[in-house]
This record gives structure tokens, C-alpha cells and sequence, in this order.
């Protein structure tokens, strides 16, 4: 709203200061800010609210160290990441870019999931809260969505290197499936070329569901990070970040002919989104560190996971979210190899055997004795290095 109240005072009243909120770098800026100050505000507000309605966790009772101590400690605090990001978005975005309308309606869509979710452990008393297959359904639509929109909406094109000039700003924007993936020529990859049937006809089926499949794992990785104070709140902000770097220098035309990059033209607007929400994710860990005063329940776990793997996939880098999801892959692997051994053990041998002492493997160092804080300082670090491993890549080839 301000974005298109402060283009009037520019263009009719000429004035001052006004041309700054045109600068996509001081909009991010504020965003950030403004949603860093939102979330240590008054996130405390919403947890004493969360307390007086006694919206709080409850045990698993899974035998891990300072486990009752967690008992009671309010859930749901996703909604501080929620409300700290949409609220600067609204001030500050430009809702004629295609990519900020896809990402507040993705965001708002994935919070919703993971609330009813939250809903229903709380005040139905169901530890299980909604059934997965109902999330699985949910997350599916947004999958079809997304893929729906960047196959097919006019808006989102990219611009190869023999389309424009440089110099002389002569271009030619065109629909691609062209995405970025490390360690190949050039590092891009065309899904056309993968999946080519009869004159292109049906690209956009097989393509969606690679969408699908990509957000329901980066979420439901995100929700299984999220089992120790600050852990998958601290990730998804190293996470962000970075995407946030890609943003920029892929929308802006100078930067991605220096990296040799493709040129995203509008994609730098999601810098606005993505600021804003690390400064909710930044704000949100004030809280979140241990001793943790308030989780983040699905309603955050679940949204952020799943917005990571939108502003990805926009970007044309969610091959890419292997390595810089790093940590998520790992906890999410940890359960399937621990599942699958299991069951694989026990149909075998008649007693089921385990490879983990506990999973997600952060209660399996847990389970070693290493302190909360020290787990999550680990894997924050080892977050980081993927990080820059990500960046490093798109100048290997």
C-alpha cells in the first residue's frame, strides 16, 4: 500500500525521499526491519496470549533429557512468523508483480494447513493431529498451483543469453522450463528436454508433479527439523537468506550476466518477501531459542518449509535445495532409513532393529548425551557451509 501511496507523492507532488520506496533494496530493507521488530514485539504479546488460552504443547513422553520441562510451553507460534511477514509485505510490496501475489497466497495457504493441524492437537486432544494424507492433499494444490502458474501464466518468463543485449536493453522475454542445477553445462537444465511427448502436449503434467513433489518434501523436512529450541527456525533463516541472494542477482540483469546466470526478469521483487520474512524468522527465534518460551507448531514448521520450496522453485533453483536443504534431507532421511530398516528387521528376524537410537537424528545425539544447545549449534553450522557450497556451485561448471 505505501509502495503505490509513495509512486503518487513522487509522480504529483514531487516529493522528497519519495523515489527511495521505487529501489527494491531500501523497500527489503524496511521490510526487514519493520518484521524484525513486529516479531520481538509483539511476539510477546501473542505468547501470553497463546498462555492465557493454554494453547501449549504437550509430552510425547519419549524419555529425552529436560523433556517435561517442555510441557506446557505455548505452540502455534507460527503465526508470529506469519503475521510479522505478511504485514510489511502489504506496506511494502508491489502487487502487480506476479511472484508476490503467488508467494502471499502460498504462505497464507501453507500457515492455514499447519494451523488446523494445530488445532486439532491442542483442542481435540489428538497427538496426531490432522491425518497426513490430508496434509499430503493440501500441499498437493499448492503444488498444482504453483506449477500451473509458472508453466502457464504470461507473467513469469525468463530471458536467455541470446535474447538481449546488455548493453543496448534489447530483449526478448520467453516461456522456459529452464531451471538451474549445479555440476552440468552451463548449469541449467530444460524439463522440456526431459520430459518431450508428443510436440510438448503434456510437459506441464509431468512438470507439476515435480512441483508437488518438491514442496511436500522441503515442508514435511522442515516440520521434522522442528524438534529442538531454534533448530528449524535458525536453518530456514540461513535457508532464506540465501535464497534471498539469489533473488536479487537473478532480477537483476547486471549481476546475472556477471555470474552468468539466467535473468529472471521481476524475480528481484521476492527480495521484498524474503526480507521480511527473515526478519519474522530472526524475530521469532528471540523466543524460540533455549530454553524456547514459544514453539513454532506446524503452523510455522509446515509454512516455512513449504515457502522455502516456493521461492526455489520461482527462482529456478529448486535443484539446488538438496544441497542447501541440507540439514532438512538429513533429518528426513534419518526417519526413512529408520523406518525402513525397521520394518525390513522385524519382517526379516521377528524383532525389529534399529540404526538411529532415536529419529529425526537430532534426538539421536540426543540420546549420546550432547546438550540441546550444542546439537542446534551444530547443525546451524553445518547449514551455513551448505549455504555457501550453494553459492559456490553456480560458479562451477
Amino acid at each position: 500500500m505505501l509502495y503505490y501511496l509513495f509512486e503518487i507523492l513522487e509522480k504529483e507532488y514531487q516529493l522528497m525521499g519519495a523515489s527511495l520506496f521505487q529501489y527494491i533494496s531500501f523497500r527489503s530493507a524496511i521490510s526487514f526491519i519493520l518484521a524484525l521488530l513486529l516479531s520481538t514485539i509483539f511476539g510477546k504479546k501473542i505468547i501470553n496470549y497463546l498462555r492465557k488460552k493454554q494453547i501449549g504443547d504437550s509430552s510425547r513422553e519419549l524419555n529425552l533429557p529436560g523433556e517435561k520441562d517442555k510441557e506446557g510451553t505455548p505452540t502455534m507460534g507460527g503465526l508470529i512468523i506469519l503475521l510479522s511477514t505478511i504485514i510489511p509485505i502489504l506496506l511494502f510490496s508491489d502487487f502487480k508483480n506476479i511472484y508476490i501475489v503467488i508467494l502471499i497466497l502460498s504462505f497464507i495457504w501453507l500457515s492455514l494447513i499447519g494451523f488446523i493441524d494445530d488445532y486439532i492437537k491442542v483442542f481435540k486432544k489428538r497427538k496426531s493431529g490432522i491425518k497426513s494424507w490430508l496434509k499430503i492433499i493440501g500441499q498437493t494444490i499448492l503444488g498444482l498451483f504453483i506449477g500451473l502458474a509458472v508453466y502457464f501464466h504470461p507473467g513469469i518468463e525468463i530471458k536467455e543469453d541470446q535474447d538481449y543485449n546488455l548493453y543496448e536493453n534489447v530483449s526478448t522475454n520467453k516461456k522456459s522450463l529452464k531451471t538451474t542445477i549445479p555440476f552440468i553445462k552451463n548449469n541449467e537444465l530444460d524439463y522440456v528436454k526431459i520430459f518431450k511427448i508428443s510436440k510438448n502436449n503434456y510437459n506441464w503434467i509431468f512438470y507439476v508433479l515435480v512441483i508437488v513433489f518438491i514442496i511436500i518434501a522441503v515442508s514435511n523436512g522442515s516440520n521434522l527439523t522442528d524438534g529442538l529450541d531454534g533448530l528449524a527456525a535458525g536453518t530456514s533463516a540461513i535457508v532464506v537468506f540465501v535464497l534471498g541472494i539469489l533473488a536479487w542477482v537473478s532480477g537483476n540483469i547486471i549481476f546475472s550476466d556477471y555470474l552468468n546466470i539466467m535473468y529472471l526478469p521481476g524475480i528481484g521483487e521476492i527480495l521484498v518477501f524474503v526480507s521480511a520474512l527473515l526478519g519474522g524468522l530472526i524475530g521469532f527465534l528471540w523466543y524460540n531459542t533455549f530454553p524456547a518460551q514459544v514453539f513454532m507448531g506446524d503452523t510455522g514448521s509446515l509454512s516455512v518449509g513449504g515457502i522455502i520450496a516456493v521461492i526455489a522453485i520461482l527462482v529456478r533453483k529448486e535443484l539446488m535445495l538438496p544441497i542447501l536443504c541440507g540439514v532438512f534431507l538429513i533429518e528426513t532421511l534419518s526417519v526413512i532409513i529408520q523406518v525402513s530398516f525397521f520394518k525390513y528387521t522385524k519382517r526379516k528376524y521377528g524383532i525389529g532393529k534399529r540404526i538411529f537410537l532415536m529419529s529425526p537424528i537430532h534426538h539421536h545425539f540426543q540420546k549420546k548425551g550432547l546438550s540441546e544447545t550444542k546439537i542446534v549449534s551444530r547443525f546451524w553450522i553445518v547449514s551455513i557451509l551448505l549455504a555457501i557450497l550453494t553459492l559456490i556451485t553456480l560458479k562451477l561448471r
